[in-house]
């Protein structure tokens, strides 16, 4: 199972990645937010929906990390970087265990906390907005 659940943070990444850089050489991340698509009530319900989804996956995320600094740098990259992050923060925590490893190890162990990961997710989604 934790062979199977690395490969599919991989696709998601992946597929995140490729469908969002895509999406940045149509339209501009401001081009959109000023778009009349934007105020489509079924866009505003899916983004509604993924952002809810997001603060869902953050809760558990803060449950995990014992660093109050850790926290909110997840925080900042969930919410900028949606599923991007999820599945680094999932693939960080894959990869912390051995593929026969039990799998109550990646969803109920708590952590100390590594900064590096969401230190450079958050500079990194900073960033992009920026230049967005």
């Amino acid at each position: 199972m934790i062979f199977f659940l690395r490969f599919l943070f991989i696709v998601v990444i992946g597929i995140m990645l490729w469908v969002t850089s895509r999406a940045s050489m149509h339209q501009s991340l401001g081009d959109f937010a000023r778009s009349a698509t934007f105020r489509d009530p079924w866009v505003v319900a899916t983004l509604f929906d993924a952002y809810w989804a997001f603060i869902t996956f953050y809760v558990w995320v803060a449950w995990k990390e014992r660093s109050m600094v850790a926290r909110i740098l997840w925080f900042v990259s969930i919410v900028l970087l949606g599923n991007m992050a999820m599945a680094a923060y999932m693939l960080a925590q894959l990869f912390s265990v051995p593929v026969s490893g039990a799998l109550e190890e990646v969803f109920t162990r708590r952590q100390n906390g590594k900064l590096l990961l969401p230190a450079v997710l958050t500079v990194l989604s900073i960033g992009i907005y920026l230049l967005a």
